[in-house]
């Protein structure tokens, strides 16, 4: 059986989806989201995936979801570098859309609606819980740990799932304290 025919796609050749489409978020142009399709459709193919992520974010370069793909894929292929930068550049976007400040230590609850899933601050919420991953990553405990305490702050309810980056801190810190 061919590959095609096993739902496999070759590197740099695009089928016709044989399974749902991934859901990446809301008001995404047909074409932003034809490119992150691709890219998902092409995961295995590390260098074709990119390059569908990359065309995604020349075609909508202030699209948040684009730049969470693309800081996610970096995060996964281990270049936590690249991902850092990429989440930067989320933050920054996602608070001059929601018009709050950047910094993450200034904000407060009430300077934007961080439940609604659409907004801006969630994406900002979303790209800070990536910082704080990046930094446990990067042995950066203590840095990780502040931005979780603003998180939680900022984010009482956990809409964004923080908890699982906070077990991982404190399981890194167990580790810590028996070594």
């Amino acid at each position: 059986m061919s590959d095609s025919a096993q739902g496999i796609a070759a590197p740099g050749v695009v089928h016709p989806f044989q399974r749902d489409e991934v859901h990446f978020g809301f008001d995404i142009a047909p074409g932003v989201n034809a490119h992150l399709q691709r890219a998902a459709t092409l995961v295995t193919y590390r260098e074709d995936s990119l390059q569908a992520l990359n065309d995604a974010y020349r075609a909508a370069p202030d699209q948040l979801e684009v730049l969470v793909a693309l800081f996610k894929f970096h995060f996964y292929q281990g270049d936590t570098e690249r991902a850092e930068s990429l989440v930067f550049e989320a933050l920054d976007k996602a608070s001059r859309q929601g018009g709050f400040d950047a910094d993450w230590r200034r904000l407060t609850p009430d300077c934007a609606d961080w439940s609604d899933p659409r907004g801006a601050g969630r994406f900002y919420l979303y790209s800070l819980k990536a910082l704080a991953f990046i930094r446990l990553r990067q042995d950066a405990a203590e840095q990780a740990a502040v931005i979780l305490d603003t998180m939680a702050f900022l984010d009482p309810g956990d809409l964004v799932g923080t908890n699982v980056i906070r077990d991982l801190l404190e399981g890194v810190e167990e580790v810590e304290e028996d070594g």
